[in-house]
This record gives C-alpha cells, sequence and structure tokens, in this order.
C-alpha cells in the first residue's frame, strides 16, 4: 500500500474516533520492522519523542490487563502503574500475547478500539501538549489528537507512569 493510500485507511480506532465525533488527523509514515522504536516513528512523523505516545500492555495479580500509554522517549516506571492500577506487582505482557489480547500487533498496539476494552493509564505529561501523537492501530500510520479527546476516547486515567530511559 501507498503512503498516500495510508492517510485514507480506516482503521478500528479511527471508526471509534469517527463515531465519539473526536477530530483527529491520520499521519503516516514508513515503516522498519526492525526498528519499531518511538523516537524513529516521531522522526519520521516530524514530532518530538515526547509527543509521541506509545502504548504498553500489563498484567496484574488482582486486577488483569491494563494499558499504559507514555511518551516515546520514556521507559514505564511499572510500580507507579501498578500503584495507580491497585496492583502490588505488574509486568508487562510478553510480545507474542500482544495480539491475542489486544488485536494488535507490536508497533501498532492502541489504547482505541481493540478486543477488548481495557483500563488505560496515562502518563501526565499527555497534558502539556495542544496535539499528541498515537498508533492508529497499525503499523505505519499515526493519529494526531488533542489529549483531552484521547482521555476521553479512551476513558483514560492520568498518573505518573513515565521515568527517564537507563
Amino acid at each position: 500500500m501507498a503512503k498516500t493510500d495510508l492517510t485514507k485507511a480506516k482503521t478500528n480506532a479511527a471508526r471509534l474516533l469517527d463515531s465519539l465525533g473526536i477530530r483527529y488527523e491520520l499521519r503516516a509514515y514508513e515503516v522498519d520492522p526492525e526498528d519499531l522504536a518511538a523516537e524513529t516513528v516521531a522522526a519520521k512523523i516530524g514530532l518530538p519523542a515526547e509527543q509521541v505516545f506509545k502504548t504498553l500492555v500489563a498484567r496484574g495479580e488482582r486486577n488483569g490487563v491494563v494499558m499504559a500509554v507514555i511518551p516515546g522517549d520514556q521507559e514505564l516506571d511499572l510500580k507507579t502503574l501498578a500503584a495507580a492500577a491497585g496492583e502490588k506487582k505488574i509486568e508487562l505482557v510478553p510480545v507474542k500475547e500482544l495480539q491475542g489480547i489486544t488485536g494488535y500487533i507490536r508497533g501498532g498496539v492502541t489504547a482505541l478500539a481493540g478486543k477488548k476494552e481495557y483500563p488505560v493509564f496515562v502518563d501526565e505529561t499527555i497534558e502539556l501538549f495542544d496535539v499528541v501523537s498515537i498508533s492508529a492501530g497499525m503499523r505505519g500510520l499515526q493519529i494526531l489528537i488533542a489529549p483531552g479527546d484521547y482521555l476521553r476516547a479512551t476513558k483514560g486515567t492520568i498518573a505518573a507512569l513515565g521515568q527517564p530511559k537507563k
């Protein structure tokens, strides 16, 4: 599929936003399956990495699966996610389980319109921006959206989740 075709793609995430009357912009980029890092995606779509949010999937012992949405230039603080999710301990879900749990593959995971609705926890820095970028539910396509609209669409809870990469 040519890059221009991708911006016309209607992913389930885009359909959900349409159904909620939420404005967004689709931005396509060239995918390198060997480098799915948020920093790389950010460079390709022309935004700073801290404005491109990645969605990580974790599982706790009590409440099960949750999604954590953090800036692309940070890593997830599992302790603060556990506290926000009411868990003693929480771990990232292995990559091989992602599609079965969310319906999405690594590099295309989004908290929008997945197989099931899971609790979504979003790093507090999302509120620093007028627009953020999140995965549209497939590799090669990002959604640019206002943070408040994203939080409304995902029923996201704000928490301090990110920490500088080591």
